[in-house]
Order: structure tokens, then sequence, then C-alpha cells
């Protein structure tokens, strides 16, 4: 009986897997861990309130089908959740939800309610001497969820976002903390939810703010003696976005009075959405206390583009600005930067310019030109990755017979001209090279690079391959 749950658990996942995507199966379902099965109700283990609700929303249909195909009509779901008891940092203890009986999980205890006609109360973003009676959200309508591509660098994140945007303070990732590197969408996604809100609930006071600004605010207050006015405006958001809260480090007076800020909307069920540059663990200068709260909810970071995504942002980009770009040049920008998208982005604009004021057409060469001039010398070396891209272009061969490990002749000799090309062309060690040309060792790699110059000396159709290519592949 022992094994009875897992084997039940795995035909349930046969299913599954025949009925959703295969990324949707590998994000949603190969986390979960089937615990028991005792009278037709099967356990599974599912790693956060997030993942439950989910599951819940998008996939409780199949998952009970499924369950009564394995079990019969009687048969049900449980799920049990392990949660991190952030409030008096006990261990972290388990909730059992059946798929009939949703339990709501939230802190029952409730602060004075703020009344939100309250004219005395001075709102820090209207200048003195002018009257607005409407909050303004300070949103960009540019950032919305439409103009944000996804990808499986933000594919969590997004539809952690998304999800806070349909159900506003109603979920358990409160607060919702996005973080990642420079560049990479954080800012993005926190105005799309902003404006997702805006949408769907229209009477619902939402502010983007960033730290900066909320920190100034906040000295002005002191400064003019009104710091209950300041507290009360924040204290009067449904939904309150603060951007780049690692700037809070070290501000010892600005992080105890939003701590007082959090703490109202967090229990009055209003929804707070915050973005920074490192996960919470690796935040410095911050109270434990304002730590353990920004634990609460879901931390969801955000990484570094792949080539693809990289190619469909750009790909969108262009076809929002109505532009006709060769693929080849959409291609070349997203395989030399490789940083984050708004370098990548800036990349794109800076081309457009120099073609609009030189009214010269873009072109691959244009492109080269613009890269160089750029990223000057972060970048000034061409990738592996594209170097083999524009070798297999030449020879008309698939980049995963590249990698390969088939010794078919037009292929071995493929492989080494791009071996050549990156040995010559980029700073990567001979093992780095060997690594991306199908795992092969250093000592192949000095071999090939040996090859390529020998049949370069004897064989003048081999030396004209060599130099298209290298005029395709150079940078200069």
């Amino acid at each position: 009986m022992e094994k009875a749950f897992t084997k039940v658990w795995e035909s349930c996942l046969g299913i599954i897997k025949d009925n959703v995507s295969s990324q949707s199966f590998k994000t949603w379902f190969e986390p979960i861990k089937p615990i028991k099965l005792s009278s037709n109700v099967l356990t599974i283990q599912v790693p956060s309130q997030f993942f439950y609700e989910w599951l819940e929303e998008h996939y409780i249909t199949l998952l009970k089908k499924t369950i009564k195909k394995e079990l019969g009509v009687e048969g049900r779901l449980e799920y049990s959740i392990i949660m991190e008891n952030s409030y008096n940092n006990s261990k972290p203890y388990t909730v059992k939800i059946p798929t009939n009986n949703k339990k709501e999980l939230k802190n029952p205890s409730v602060s004075m309610p703020i009344d939100l006609n309250q004219n005395s109360i001075r709102n820090p973003f209207i200048i003195p001497g002018l009257k607005k009676v409407n909050v303004e959200s300070q949103l960009n309508s540019n950032y919305s969820f439409e103009n944000l591509v996804e990808g499986d660098c933000n594919r969590l994140a997004r539809s952690a976002g998304f999800a806070v945007a349909n159900k506003p303070g109603g979920t358990a990732f409160n607060p919702l903390l996005i973080y990642g590197g420079v560049g990479l969408g954080k800012t993005h996604l926190a105005h799309a939810i902003g404006i997702q809100i805006k949408n769907e609930f229209p009477n619902k006071t939402v502010l983007y703010v960033s730290s900066e600004k909320f920190t100034q605010q906040y000295i002005d207050s002191v400064r003019n003696n009104n710091q209950n006015d300041f507290i009360h405006f924040y204290q009067m958001i449904d939904v309150l976005i603060i951007d780049d809260v690692q700037y809070f480090a070290g501000k010892e007076k600005t992080q105890d009075v939003f701590f007082h800020i959090f703490n109202h909307l967090h229990q009055t069920g209003k929804q707070l959405v915050l973005t920074a540059d490192k996960a919470p663990v690796e935040l410095q200068g911050f109270e434990q206390r304002l730590l353990s709260r920004f634990k609460w909810g879901l931390a969801a970071d955000l990484q570094t583009p792949g080539l693809e995504t990289r190619i469909a942002i750009l790909e969108k980009k262009v076809y929002a600005d109505g532009l006709d770009l060769p693929k080849e040049v959409i291609e070349y920008l997203a395989y030399s930067i490789t940083t984050n998208v708004r370098e990548l982005e800036g990349a794109l604009i800076s081309l457009l310019a120099q073609s609009s004021m030189n009214k010269k057409a873009i072109t691959l060469e244009l492109a080269k030109q613009m890269i160089d001039k750029f990223v000057k010398n972060t970048a000034r070396e061409v990738s592996i990755d594209y170097i083999q891209k524009v070798v297999c272009d030449y020879f008309d061969l698939p980049i995963e017979l590249l990698k390969s490990k088939t010794r078919k002749r037009e292929v071995v000799q493929a492989r080494q001209i791009a071996m050549y090309f990156a040995k010559s062309m980029t700073k990567s060690s001979l093992a780095t090279i060997g690594l991306h040309c199908g795992g092969k060792d250093h000592a192949t790699v000095l071999h090939a690079c040996r090859t390529v110059n020998n049949l370069m000396d004897t064989d003048k159709r081999f030396k004209n391959y060599i130099d298209e290519l290298n005029k395709k592949i150079s940078i200069q």
C-alpha cells in the first residue's frame, strides 16, 4: 500500500501530460509530490500557496476528471502546502486543502479603516496650491502586459503578476516581490500589474512610486511636520507599487514608516507589489522585521532573456513601430547583445537613428558598425553562438547537427571551421569552445584549428569559404 499513491499519481501525470503543453507540465506538475492515499483521497504536496491557487484556477477541471478516472466517482484530491510562518519565525507548517472546500489563508487581524473621503489629508503627489480630488496612478501606459514578451526568463513572475492583477489583495502572494538585474523588466512588469488592475477594477486606487520618491516625500513631511498626513495618504491606497526597494537600505526612519504602512495595507487586504535588484535574503541594510514581511508572499525572479526571447522582443518592437527589418539584422542584434532588454532595445533605437539620420538602408553591415560603437569594448567580440549560426547558415546545416556527435564529413568540417573562428574571434577558452561544439575537449579544438590552417594553405576553394565566412562574421 506504501507505493499505491505513487502509482496513482504517475497514472494521473500520464493523462495530464497529454492535455497540457510541455512547458506547463514542467512548471506546474513536475514539482508536485504525492504524499498518501487514504479512502479514495489522494494527498499531494505543492511548494506554495501561489502554486495551489494557480492549479485551482487553471487546472481544477482537468485534475478532478483525472482523479475520478483513477480513483472512481468518490475520488478526491487534497493539497498539502509547506508554508514558512514568518509571523513568529516558527517552523514551516502544513495546510491541507480539499478541492471541494477551499480555504482562505489570511491573517484575521484588522486595523481601523481610513476614511477615503478625508479631504484634510495632504496628497504628497500634489504641488501645493493645486487641487486634485483623485490620486493619479503614476503608471506608464506603454508598460502593459501586451507589450511584455513572455519567455522562460520571466514566466513565473509574469504569471504571478497577472494573477495579482486579476485578484488584487485576494491571493496569498502579497506582497509580490519581483527581483532581478538591471534592464530585465522589473519596472515594466510592475507597471503592467497596475495598468491591468486599473482596467479590471476602475474604482481601486492604484499608485506606482519609486523608493527614491517615497523617501523624498517622507523627508518633506518631516520638514513640514505633517508625517501623519503622509502615512494616512499611503494607507488609503488599494494597490501600492514600490519600485527598487533596495534604496531603502540604511534609511532607518524611512524603513520604519514604510513598515507601518505595509502592515496596515496588508492587514486590510490591500495589495503590495515591490521590485528589487536582489532576492530578499540578499538585501543588506534592512531591519529584520521588514525583510521578514518581504517574504510573506511570493518572491519571483527575472533572469537574462534567452536567444529566442531576445529575438521575439526585437520583432515585437519592430512590429509595434511599423518597421520592416531584415531577419538577419534582428538575429545579429539578438546574438550580439546578451546582457539585458534595455540595452537590446537601446541598440535597436540607435540603429534606427543611424539609418534615419544618414539616410542609409538598414543592412547587416550597418548593424555591425553600430554594434561596435554602441557597446564599445564590452561586447566587441562576437559570440560563439553567432559564429555557429553563420557557419551553419553558410553550409545549410541545422545547428543541432553541428553540436551533435555525428562524424559526417561535411558536419565535421563545419564544426572545425566554427571552432577556428571561435578561437580567433573570441576570448573563450579552448574548453569552452569545445563545450559549445558538441562537448569536445580542448585537444579536439586545437586539432580543428590546425586542420583549417592547413586546408587554407592547400585548398583555394576552402580558403574562399573561410574568407567569405570571415566577412559575414566579422563585426569590424
